[in-house]
């Protein structure tokens, strides 16, 4: 299938999405660190499985070194699970701002099994650097009292990949109009509450769902319908919602723009997800990417 005929069916008004005019994902010449370097963040001893899959996810979709920040109590559980990934030890704030004077570190994802005291610990830290940052999970919630204190820190490299919950805690009063019932036409739809939500954040931001919403502040918007021939209710499974916020990261490594990661790595979340088919769990999305790539002809 030639990429250039690539395109999803949305909403009347929409901007179409397809993966034309993106960054290439042939590099001819380079090596690894050319094709991005991520850093995922992960939680504590035991908890390191929602980041171990969003970096998998990263190195799949292209990015050419993915490491994961890791607590001292979860090194040694870690560097048992993996082999292409890197370790970086990343205790706190303090550590992550010293591994982030690195310049190679050109995207970053915190949230997946973070727990909530390491992520507002380490996102201040994070979004301080001005790197293409996804914020997903408990980078998410640990706001969920306070989100203004999270807008005052992001920058227009971030994505926020809130599901229906987060979505709430974040932006509380859009949520409320958006389950409102509609007295009278248009309704106010989940496009609309993105929209609304990026203009507030001041960045990307990807609603998740069947109907995934992504927006950008400056009113673009797409929706990725995994609907009739694309449903795929497989992706109800515990993990997968980290595996897409690798997946952008991964594009964003790769010199993608935040809209275009977001937008391309939920088109291709459902893609795998299709690919598969009954039975798929999360750890099998990843995988999936070279068959899918073939298929499109990258």
């Amino acid at each position: 299938m030639n990429n250039k005929n690539l395109k999803a069916p949305l909403a009347s008004n929409l901007e179409p999405y397809s993966l034309d005019d993106l960054p290439d994902l042939r590099k001819v010449c380079g090596h690894k660190f050319s094709h991005g370097h991520a850093l995922i963040l992960t939680g504590g001893a035991g908890k390191t499985g929602a980041a171990r899959l969003s970096a998998r996810g990263a190195l799949r979709i292209g990015a050419g070194v993915v490491t994961l920040g890791v607590p001292p109590s979860a090194q040694q559980e870690v560097a048992c699970q993996i082999t292409a990934l890197m370790l970086q030890r990343v205790a706190d704030a303090e550590a992550l701002a010293e591994a982030l004077e690195d310049p190679r570190l050109n995207a970053l994802c915190l949230g997946p099994g973070m727990g909530l005291d390491r992520a507002r610990d380490l996102v201040p830290a994070a979004l301080a650097a001005k790197r293409a940052t996804v914020l997903d999970a408990d980078a998410l919630s640990a706001f969920g009292d306070a989100p203004e204190t999270l807008f005052s820190m992001l920058h227009e490299s971030c994505v926020l990949t809130p599901h229906g919950g987060e979505f709430a805690r974040l932006f509380p009063d859009i949520s409320e109009k958006l389950k409102a019932p509609a007295a009278k036409g248009p309704a106010y739809s989940k496009v609309d509450a993105t929209r609304e939500a990026a203009a507030r954040a001041g960045c990307v931001v990807l609603f998740k769902g069947a109907d995934s919403v992504i927006a950008a502040p400056d009113g673009r918007c797409s929706v990725n319908s995994a609907h009739y021939d694309r449903a795929a209710p497989w992706l109800a499974t515990a993990g997968s919602g980290d595996v897409l916020a690798g997946f952008i990261t991964g594009l964003m490594a790769r010199g993608f723009s935040p809209m275009q990661a977001a937008a391309s790595a939920a088109w291709l979340h459902v893609d795998c997800a299709l690919e598969f088919g009954p039975g798929l769990i999360a750890e099998d999305l990843p995988e999936l990417i070279p068959a899918v790539f073939r298929k499109l002809g990258l």
